[in-house]
């Protein structure tokens, strides 16, 4: 079988696994990434607006994890490569060299040494990222280009086509956008209002007290941000005594 006829069939084989609920396609796809790469772990990401860098899905937990430390620190290869709009090839040492706080989270909470991040662009969900992710260095040499990049844009199309044969709004967008990592990512955003309304700084410098709190911990802003929101984590913690009443 052609690559293309091996991804529907994938895609064909885990939806009738999980059923078709539109906000789990991400995962499906990013799974189907995995299997047909010779990969250890993917992940998809978009730039979603006003919203910012949000996680759609990804194949496991570790390659989920990946994602949310490089959202915690704000710099790494699938930003970096969404931003140029340029592939990323790296591996250990030059992750280490260009984002040492992103090496010290992922070297330690996963297994991954090699990560290649591919730019992707939909008509729908704009600018985004597919994220490979390497337990030994050595694969991101020996990974097909060509293979990878059609993978991409068949990832790509599916989505385009799951949004094109559903019904949903301007505003609210396709049921991927979503999925269990985007939604959870959205808790991120509210807290950074709160921080924002709590010390009187805008977006940007709240973030940076949520993740610069995160980063201290060893635990992803994602993480953090659930805490605070539910009140398992009190906020003059994170953002200072001066937020108290």
């Amino acid at each position: 079988m052609t690559l293309a006829e091996r991804f529907s069939a994938a895609i064909s084989a885990e939806a009738q696994d999980e059923g078709d609920e539109g906000h789990l396609l991400p995962d499906r796809l990013a799974r189907v990434a995995a299997r047909l790469l010779p990969v250890d772990g993917a992940g998809l990401s978009v730039l979603a607006g006003a919203s910012g860098w949000a996680p759609l899905g990804a194949s496991s937990p570790d390659a989920g994890r990946a994602e949310r430390l490089q959202f915690t620190v704000g710099a790494g290869p699938c930003m970096h490569a969404q931003s140029t709009g340029q592939p990323s090839f790296v591996v250990q040492d030059d992750i280490r060299r260009r984002w040492p706080a992103f090496a010290d989270l992922l070297f330690t909470d996963t297994p991954f040494t090699g990560i290649v991040a591919l730019p992707l662009r939909s008509v729908v969900a704009g600018a985004g990222t597919m994220n490979l992710f390497f337990r030994d260095p050595a694969g991101v040499a020996r990974l097909d280009v060509f293979d990878a990049l059609s993978v991409g844009a068949l990832v790509t199309s599916a989505l385009g086509d799951a949004a094109v044969w559903s019904s949903w709004s301007e505003a609210q967008g396709p049921d991927w956008l979503r999925s269990p990592p985007a939604l959870r990512r959205a808790a991120v955003w509210q807290a950074v209002g709160r921080i924002g309304a709590a010390r009187d700084v805008d977006a940007p410098e709240a973030l940076a007290l949520l993740r610069a709190h995160a980063y201290a911990a060893g635990r992803s802003v994602d993480a953090v941000a659930a805490d605070l929101l539910s009140g398992r984590l009190d906020w003059p913690d994170v953002v200072g005594r001066r937020a108290e009443g």
